[in-house]
């Protein structure tokens, strides 16, 4: 009786250190694959980045409106960032989500997100966008140089971000050192 008790313990015991070595060697097979969700991720960012941004005096519009997050081709990020800000506040202020079409008017918006593929979009609103401190936020690979201010970068599987102070000092925004700090890269000297 002993020696089955023993052998079937060494076998349990063996199968346990194959299945250690196992994950030691890929340390991914313990896990489960969890799905990367970039667009609540994106969404969180924009609610977040709202904190820390500096408008000039009198903006972005009266101190009892909300706060406007204006969502341009990106519904499934609207949909997210719907739901992130209810009932919350920043800067002492409500928060709204407007979803946009080219043509929209942006005159309650403070953060502009633009989603991938309609960064074209952005051409044509850079007379309406000059005159205005909105936050320009994209997904594109050349979001920065088509006049957004925070550009959203695919890392390692990861969303990060990059900013152009050039362009955030020319739409009359300041942004946190503390954002900056986090920030993958810095284009410019902006301040």
């Amino acid at each position: 009786m002993k020696t089955w008790l023993s052998s079937l313990l060494l076998k349990r015991g063996l199968v346990l250190a194959l299945l250690l070595l196992g994950v030691l060697i890929n340390p991914c097979a313990a896990q489960p694959d969890w799905p990367n969700d970039e667009f609540q991720i994106k969404a969180a960012f924009l609610y977040k980045f709202a904190g820390y941004v500096e408008w000039p005096e009198g903006s972005p519009g009266p101190v009892d409106a909300p706060l406007t997050i204006g969502v341009l081709g990106a519904d499934p990020i609207a949909e997210e960032l719907m739901q992130i800000v209810q009932g919350r506040k920043i800067q002492s202020r409500g928060l709204a989500v407007r979803r946009l079409k080219a043509g929209d008017s942006l005159d309650d918006v403070a953060i502009l997100f633009v989603g991938k593929g309609d960064a074209t979009q952005l051409k044509p609103l850079r007379g309406a966008l000059q005159a205005r401190p909105v936050l320009v936020v994209t997904e594109e690979p050349a979001g920065l140089a088509l006049g957004g201010m925070i550009n959203f970068l695919p890392v390692d599987r990861n969303v990060r971000f990059e900013v152009s102070l050039d362009s955030v000092k020319k739409g009359g925004l300041r942004l946190s050192s503390r954002l900056l700090a986090v920030a993958q890269k810095v284009h410019g000297e902006g301040r």
